[in-house]
């Protein structure tokens, strides 16, 4: 099964945003009422007609086709007011400035009519991609194989659903087998590339009995679509990887890693291990450039433990200063109740890192192996912080 989860901007974010709207949505009357004031109270020769004008254009966007209609017509009728009351109705002057107001009323009203159908060939579009999400990359089940799973995935691009970051969870004959990868590029191309790989992966998990024999299956399937699809980058493109699999009765843990960056191990104590390969390899999709034997590693995997993957979104992650967000020293000493809680804290604190920016998709899966007389969901057990830094 493969999993993704998406996560909206920080909430300071989105309060600002709250009240930026609140202030807009106040604005065309306030601008009205300004115009009224400043009519009155100024010189004849001065006029309070931008203010008025203002106020249906700032309303288009915003509101409904009535309340622009609303909008418009106390402008309108604002100005006649103000000239009915000074006897200066009759001049051309007066005439100039109603049908000003009259005229941009009704281009206010094309505009909120134009708006409101982009937003619902937005609204569709939003569909089509969170279905497109849901069949290419589905939410995990929280429990596979006896394992505890949870998968996050957040996009750079605002509103983008789909990148060329992927990960897949799957139980098969030969334990649970999982993958994570980062195609590279962006655009249509990275995510036929993703469904290229994730398609291989679900098919070869099953029924090839190696992670090297896995690989290989991985390898000949971008080769042989990146022939087929003009998208595909067939001389250029490849796909970093890492290859898990955990055998049944889940004391061990295989990994082949294929130029991807290393997964952590997170020891129910607060231990941490970088799980570095003995052999850098290269990427999937440039055995061209050569071939040697995949080196398939194993460690320990006891109760308790949690393996964090994750693509180069999160370590490539800046602050202020330029800094590199850095995952082993920031988990390292850390408990967590479960890989839900783990994946929460980590995208929190990557979010604080960045100031809330980001400028890589980022996916991140955990996969936990529960710990002795350990309830199935560990979800009242509580953080344990180190310092104030996550």
């Amino acid at each position: 099964m493969v999993g993704l989860g998406r996560q909206g901007n920080g909430g300071g974010r989105a309060g600002g945003s709250g009240v930026t709207r609140r202030v807009l949505l106040v604005l065309p009357g306030a601008l009205i009422v300004l115009g009224l004031v400043f009519d009155v109270l100024t010189p004849p020769s001065f006029t309070g007609s931008p203010f008025f004008t203002a106020a249906p254009l700032i309303a288009a966007p915003l509101f409904t086709l009535w309340a622009t209609a609303l909008t418009g017509g106390l402008a309108v009728c604002a100005v006649f007011l103000l000239h009915l009351l000074g006897g200066t109705s009759w001049k051309v002057e007066a005439l100039t400035e109603l049908v000003t107001v009259l005229t941009v009323a009704g281009l206010a009203l094309l505009i909120n009519r134009m708006v409101r159908r982009s937003g619902e060939r937005l609204a569709s579009a939003r569909g089509i991609a969170e279905a497109a999400q849901r069949a290419v990359l589905p939410k995990p089940a929280e429990r596979i194989g006896g394992l505890h799973v949870s998968a996050w995935y957040e996009a750079a691009q605002a509103d983008a659903f789909i990148g060329g970051d992927l990960y897949a969870v799957q139980e098969t004959p030969y334990g649970v087998r999982l993958a994570v990868g980062d195609v590279r590029g962006k655009g249509l191309g990275a995510v036929e590339a993703v469904a290229v790989v994730l398609g291989a992966f679900r098919e070869a998990a099953d029924t090839e009995p190696t992670l090297e024999a896995l690989a290989q299956r991985l390898e000949r399937a971008l080769a042989r679509e990146g022939t087929r699809r003009d998208s595909l980058d067939a001389v250029e493109g490849f796909t970093t990887c890492v290859l898990g699999e955990v055998p049944p009765g889940g004391g061990v843990l295989r990994l082949l890693n294929r130029g991807h960056p290393e997964p952590l191990l997170l020891h129910g104590n607060g231990e941490l291990a970088v799980l570095t390969p003995v052999e850098p390899a290269l990427p999937l999709g440039m055995g061209e450039l050569g071939g040697w034997p995949d080196l398939v590693q194993e460690w320990a995997f006891p109760a308790g433990t949690t393996l964090l993957l994750y693509t180069d979104g999160l370590t490539e992650a800046r602050d202020g200063a330029g800094d590199f967000y850095d995952p082993a020293a920031r988990l390292r000493g850390r408990i967590f109740p479960g890989p839900q809680a783990l994946l929460s804290a980590l995208s929190s604190d990557v979010r604080r890192h960045t100031g809330g920016g980001a400028t890589d998709d980022m996916a991140l899966l955990a996969v936990g192996r529960p710990g002795e007389r350990e309830p199935e969901r560990r979800r009242t057990v509580p953080v344990v912080p180190r310092g104030d830094v996550m």
